[in-house]
Parts: structure tokens; C-alpha cells; sequence
């Protein structure tokens, strides 16, 4: 890790610790309106949510997907429109990604992941209007988010055969993990332990399917060929850091370039909000990968 950023973490170590977030508060965060809200599919739940910077552009695309263990009742953009909207006065486009959750029809095998896969390939569509950087696309998926994002990011890697498959998917350059998921046969129970033991095997369509992990794991279409940094908040009760950890590792010997780290005195929800200190470090980590992007 380089100095500078190892030296914000060690910063936000040193701060006056405070309580990790709670789920309460990730709930109650003010909505903030986006610029534009595209529809990419019929249902009401097939939205992006565009907040867009200053500026003529060509604006690098950040893709953010929000978490919720995949279920309704946890909402999504409301939660994330706050952390849009910082990363937007930062100077990156967001694409606040809505999809068809656990509870809404439509929802599981395969349409929530064709939703995520239509999502990201709208912004080629729409990058003329907005000046959007279409060479300059990162995903930030948080909790079940970041299972997505990091399935997005190596869905180019599905075989023609599966239902998820597209032609010529838009290419996600790096992934920021927060708290997420990518290895969804071999962690499955650490995420039911916070999020229930249904959610994973019926967004992956387990009970009616022989090889459900397939086209659903980012572990299993390694190498993804993009960057990944897995972030955890030290006291994460739903991902706890040794999950990324142990993703991290897979990345690394399929070839991927990995990082991981562990926020201290931060929990779950501490890292995708903007009031935090532990947002400096992921916003920090989100900077430097979007710049070392060619």
C-alpha cells in the first residue's frame, strides 16, 4: 500500500474512536436527488440514478451498487444517494444502480443479474448525452453490492451457454469491494450469519439449478482481469475482513492484481457513508485506482 493512503488509515486509527455505524442510521440517511433518473428496463425497480460532476467531461463513470443482503425491505438508492453525491462534487459521474431485490417480482435467477448487466451496458448508450469516460468504468458495490460489482466486472468471462451471457459487455476497469462477497460457495455462511441463509441460495437460483455457482461467483470466472481492492471495516459483522482476505488470495493466484484492507473502528455501514472517516479511506482507494487507469 503506498505511504500516503497507508497514512490516512493510520489517521482515521488514531481518531477519537466512535461506534460503528448502525444498520438504523445506514437506513436514515437523507435522500439526495440524482441529475437523471434512466430507465433501463420496465419494471420499477430498472432505474439508474445519474449524479453527475461539473464540468464538460469526458467524466470517468463510477458504478455504484448498493447492498441489503439482495432483500426489498432494505430499499437501495435512498440509502446510497448520499455517498453519490460526494463522489460527484469529487469529480466522477456515478451510476447509482437499482435493481429487482428479493421480494419484488422478477427478483433472483437470472433477473437480478441481468438487471446489473443492462444497468452497466446502458451507459454506452448514454454517454454521449452525459460525457461519460466509457474507458474509465469502475464499480463500488457494497455488501451484496459488492458480490455484484465484482460479478460485473467478470461477466465477460461467462460461457455463450448461460442465460447471463451478453455480447460485447461493457468493460469494468477495476472494482472497489466494500464489505462484499466474492465467493459465494465458499462464504455463503458467513453471510447468512447477518443476512439469513435464504438470500444467496435464491438470487443464484440453487434450488432448481445444477451448477448454480457457475455464472453467479465472482470466484468461479476467475481471472476476473480487472484490479480489485476488498475493503472490510474491522468490526464488519456481516463480511468480516478474512473474507476479503481470503478472496484476495483466489484473486492472486488466478493472476489478478488484489489488495485488502481493514478499516479500523469501523463496521458494515461505515464505509459507504460520507460522514464517516472511514468514507476518506474508500474515497481516497476509489481516487488512485481511478488514476491508474490508462
Amino acid at each position: 500500500m503506498r505511504l500516503w493512503l497507508a497514512g490516512i488509515v493510520g489517521a482515521v486509527a488514531t481518531a477519537a474512536q466512535a461506534e460503528p455505524v448502525s444498520v438504523q442510521a445506514y437506513m436514515g440517511q437523507p435522500q439526495i436527488r440524482a441529475d437523471a433518473r434512466i430507465a433501463y428496463g420496465p419494471a420499477s425497480a430498472q432505474v439508474v440514478d445519474l449524479f453527475l460532476p461539473k464540468g464538460k467531461g469526458p467524466h470517468p463513470v463510477v458504478v455504484l451498487i448498493h447492498g441489503g443482503c439482495y432483500l426489498a425491505e432494505y430499499q437501495g438508492l435512498s440509502q446510497t444517494s448520499a455517498a453519490a453525491a460526494d463522489l460527484a462534487k469529487r469529480g466522477y459521474a456515478v451510476w447509482n444502480v437499482e435493481y429487482r431485490k428479493l421480494g419484488e417480482p422478477g427478483a433472483g435467477y437470472p433477473g437480478t443479474f441481468l438487471d446489473v448487466a443492462d444497468a452497466v451496458d446502458r451507459i454506452r448508450a448514454e454517454a454521449p448525452r452525459y460525457h461519460l469516460d466509457t474507458a474509465k468504468v469502475v464499480a463500488l458495490g457494497h455488501s451484496a453490492g459488492g458480490h455484484l460489482a465484482l460479478w460485473a466486472a467478470g461477466r465477460h468471462r461467462l460461457p455463450k451457454s448461460s442465460p447471463l451471457w451478453r455480447a460485447d459487455p461493457l468493460r469494468i476497469r477495476a472494482v472497489v469491494s466494500l464489505g462484499g462477497i466474492g465467493d459465494l460457495k465458499g462464504q455463503a455462511d458467513v453471510f447468512a450469519g447477518a443476512c439469513g441463509a435464504e438470500p444467496i441460495p435464491t438470487i443464484i437460483g440453487k434450488a432448481t439449478r445444477e451448477n448454480p455457482y457457475a455464472d453467479t461467483s465472482p470466484a468461479e470466472l476467475l481471472p476476473l482481469g480487472v484490479r480489485v481492492v476488498m475493503i472490510s471495516g474491522a468490526f464488519d459483522h456481516v463480511m468480516p475482513p478474512f473474507t476479503g482476505r481470503a478472496f484476495v488470495e483466489k484473486l492472486r493466484k488466478a493472476g489478478d492484481s488484489a489488495e485488502v484492507m481493514a478499516i479500523p473502528d469501523a463496521g458494515h455501514f461505515d464505509v459507504v457513508m460520507p460522514t464517516t472517516e472511514a468514507w476518506k479511506v474508500v474515497v481516497a482507494t476509489l481516487v488512485r485506482e481511478i488514476a491508474a487507469l490508462p
